[in-house]
Order: structure tokens, then sequence, then C-alpha cells
């Protein structure tokens, strides 16, 4: 094949990828800026950074008050949104972005942290309540809906009962947890497309817990 061969066989492909409209919502929750990096509270965004360097894109355009990109993931063209509104009012980028192609809330997938989770592990839900996370209850109230899919990667409760909470999740992942937390993103960015291509009962089988399934 000849170097414009290629070059006609991607632009076919970019062409092909442009013409497929947006399915889905894969939506990280975080803060935005580097004094929240590596927070806990950062996970969703930690995921998001993952999925995107596996596939190869990035995530970095600004709209819907949030930084979007573009995959096909599971066989679907995907929009990726990490809202910088601040955790709290995340549900706004969501609204927007969903709003905007039309898509409803079973096919919105929200990545994120969850202090009732040991670190590492994985829990992968077809919907449910906030559970406390305030990103996830904003979402909630801009869509008027709970039956959304998400992951939520487990952080680690409060050391002791009377550990401030937003001092907690504002913490950074601890040197001993970096480990558990980096496979728990590894098996969350193999979660989304399998979410998205075979549905919720095929990704929780396969990745929730704490182990990577052997295949």
């Amino acid at each position: 094949m000849s170097i414009f061969d290629i070059f006609a066989k991607l632009d076919a492909e970019k062409k092909a990828k442009a013409a497929q409209p947006i399915e889905w919502l894969v939506v990280g929750l975080g803060n935005p800026g580097r004094k929240y990096e590596k927070t806990r509270h950062n996970t969703g965004f930690r995921v998001m950074d993952a999925l995107c360097r596996k596939h190869g894109v990035s995530c970095d355009r600004a709209r819907f008050q949030a930084l979007t990109g573009e995959a096909v993931l599971g066989g679907k063209r995907v929009l990726l949104v990490k809202p910088q509104t601040f955790m709290n009012l995340s549900g706004a980028a969501v609204h927007e972005a969903a709003s905007f192609y039309k898509i409803p809330p079973e096919r919105i997938l929200v990545i994120f942290d969850d202090i009732s989770l040991p670190v590492g592990t994985l829990r992968i839900r077809a919907k449910g309540s906030a559970g406390g996370q305030n990103g996830v209850k904003d979402i909630i109230a801009q869509l008027g809906s709970q039956d959304f899919p998400r992951i939520k990667v487990g952080i680690g409760g409060k050391p002791h009962p009377d550990y401030d909470l937003a001092d907690w999740v504002l913490s950074n992942i601890a040197p001993d947890e970096l480990e558990a937390m980096d496979d728990a993103v590894d098996r969350a960015v193999l979660a989304v497309s399998e979410l998205i291509q075979n549905g919720v009962p095929a990704a929780t089988q396969k990745y929730n817990g704490t182990k990577i399934s052997q295949k």
C-alpha cells in the first residue's frame, strides 16, 4: 500500500466517523485545576485521562462548560466530557451536552469516586441515587432522572469519624494506595467500552470488584 493509499484510507475513516452521530456521553467527574489533580475527588478525571491515552484521543475542546473530546468506543461514537464547573455543579455541563446531542439518560455514562468503597474497588450500576456524591446529585437534578449508568471507583472512607469529609476527598491518594487505584482506573477504562457495547450486566460481570477478570 502506497503512502497515498494510506492517507486516502485515513481520510475515508475520518469522514465515516464524522458521519456517525454522537450516541453516548461518557462523563468523568472532578475539579478543574492542577491543585486537585492527584486528589481522591478527581478519580473520574483520572479515568477519563487514561481512556484518552488508551484510544489516542484528546479531551481538550472547551464546550458545554466542559473539556470535551470524541472517540469510538464499543462501536459507538462517544462524546467525552470533563465538566469544568467544579464538582458540585457538574450537572450543568452534562445537561447542556445531552440536550445538544439529544442523548437520553440511559446513554450517559458517569464515572466518579465513591467513599463507601475501598480504594481500588469498582462498582458498576445501571442507575441509582447520588449516594452522597454531590456531583452526581447535581446531574440527577439537572437531568430530572437518576436512570443513567455509572462506574463508581472506590477511594476509601474517612480514616476516623470526626475527620472532615471535604478534607478527605480533597486529599491526595496515598503512595501505598496507588497500585490499587491504577488497577481500578485500568479496569474502569475497559469497562467503559464493555458497557457501551454489551450493556451493564456484561460490564458488571467482568469488572466489578477489585481484580481484573481473566479473559
